[in-house]
């Protein structure tokens, strides 16, 4: 233990603490990780399979450095909804071919970091765009919490009322883990009140296989009935999303870093990081899985434990794993009533939004210039324009037999980048360690 009273070997804990707090770290991510497969329809075993694998992987990586947890990412919900409204099992597996490719776009960026260095990389991606890019996710995510609160809002409001009084009054673990504490009680209250059937949880085995290979995007193109117009839609709809969900991996790993105080930019690299985090998003997403994101949550437990030992991290990651192989657990997380979900995206989704209004503050953008005024206006509008104002939500392009939809999101984050380059702007940098703008990923 260091004079400060920093613990960077858990070691020195004895085995008992050291797995007390690998389980520590679980329950911190476990709230936000299974709340996306909840949502979206996608597999929480598999999810809960992939963001422990990926974790590893990225340690692997990042050469055992960096004490960081990939849980399920939100910034891509607006993506599945816009290809699998309903959670159609079907559409999923096109929604998560989007989602890979993606995760390639995170391999992409670390090579560019890696041969020209990140300041000369970001500089193309700065808060005036990627801003108002996370304010249009928040946004455009908020009509489903509203429908799922109409199925009961007394529940709704129990879920609601549980976060804001554990995110306001909470202290040290209960402050850190609301979203959690919020959907249990909800849960609970919904169970007694006779608003769930668990006939699906009765039934369920206690062990069994996390993913069906039907499930998988690798089933699309064995069964022979691959839709090439679904596959393209996919992709251009949900890979710019990858624009706001890199930012916030460079202001998490920037977070982790000063909480622990290393430069994990410089060591062992940024590139090494976004590979680590691009990979276990595009593989988790090949086998039906939600993609990953570095979790702040996690973030906040190092900096009360003051444990910085990547080796807990690495614990929680193999708790989820076994975890991931119950069936009867994720019956459970399914039956979960539709209004308590809708409670706790109703302050996530405003969050979400709220992260991205911190990003602009927090990074002085000069709304005094016209041009920012301009990439940010036109970013807010056809974001929530296209989503709310056009027919089926997008707008289709024909290229001969393939019809090709974009998503407002889609088009909002192509026309920010464009014009961000092209109109004139000498003084736009981006720090090597920018600041945190909050985390998309969770809460």
């Amino acid at each position: 233990m260091g004079n400060d009273g920093v613990i960077r070997d858990a070691r020195e804990l004895g085995t008992p603490k050291m797995l007390t707090l690998g389980l520590q770290h679980m329950f911190a991510m476990f709230g936000a990780t299974v709340l996306v497969p909840t949502l979206t329809g996608l597999s929480v075993s598999a999810t809960l399979l992939f963001a422990g694998l990926a974790t590893l992987f990225c340690h692997f990586v990042t050469k055992r450095k960096v004490p960081v947890f990939l849980g399920s990412s939100f910034a891509f919900l607006g993506g599945y909804f816009a290809i699998a409204p309903d959670g159609n099992p079907e559409l999923l597996r096109y929604a998560c071919f989007g989602v890979a490719c993606s995760g390639l776009l995170y391999l992409i960026l670390a090579a560019f970091c890696k041969a020209y260095g990140s300041k000369k990389v970001m500089r193309f991606f700065p808060p005036v765009v990627t801003g108002p890019i996370i304010i249009s996710i928040g946004l455009t995510l908020s009509s489903s919490a509203i429908q799922n609160c109409t199925t009961n809002w007394f529940i709704a409001l129990v879920a609601i009322a549980v976060v804001i009084v554990c995110n306001i009054w909470g202290k040290g673990m209960i402050k850190i883990i609301p979203i959690l504490i919020g959907v249990v009680t909800s849960y609970v209250v919904a169970a007694v009140t006779g608003n769930v059937d668990f006939t699906g949880v009765k039934d369920a085995a206690w062990i069994g296989m996390p993913f069906s290979y039907h499930n998988t995007v690798f089933s699309i193109f064995t069964e022979g009935n691959a839709d090439k117009g679904m596959l393209l839609t996919s992709a251009i709809t949900i890979m710019p999303i990858a624009i706001a969900t890199m930012m916030e991996h460079i202001g998490d790993i920037s977070a982790i870093g000063s909480t622990v105080g290393q430069n994990f930019i410089k060591d062992p690299g940024l590139h090494r990081t976004l590979i680590g985090d691009g990979i276990g998003t595009a593989i988790a997403s090949l086998f039906g899985a939600p993609a990953n994101t570095t979790y702040g949550e996690n973030t906040g437990v190092l900096a009360l434990t003051k444990v910085y030992d990547p080796r807990v991290l690495r614990l929680a990651a193999i708790y989820a794993i076994i975890i991931s192989f119950c069936p009867k657990f994720s019956e459970l997380i399914k039956a979960m009533p539709a209004a308590t979900i809708g409670g706790v995206s109703m302050i996530l989704y405003g969050m979400i939004s709220a992260i991205g209004v911190r990003n602009v503050v927090e990074n002085q953008v000069d709304f005094a210039k016209t041009r920012n005024v301009i990439v940010a206006a036109l970013i807010l509008v056809l974001s929530i324009g296209i989503k709310y104002g056009m027919p089926g939500e997008a707008i289709t392009i024909q290229a001969g037999e393939i019809t090709i939809g974009l998503t407002g999101l889609a088009v909002a984050s192509l026309v920010g980048i464009i014009l961000n380059a092209i109109l004139p702007d000498g003084d736009v940098k981006f720090a090597e360690e920018p600041k945190d703008a909050g985390s998309l990923g969770k809460y």
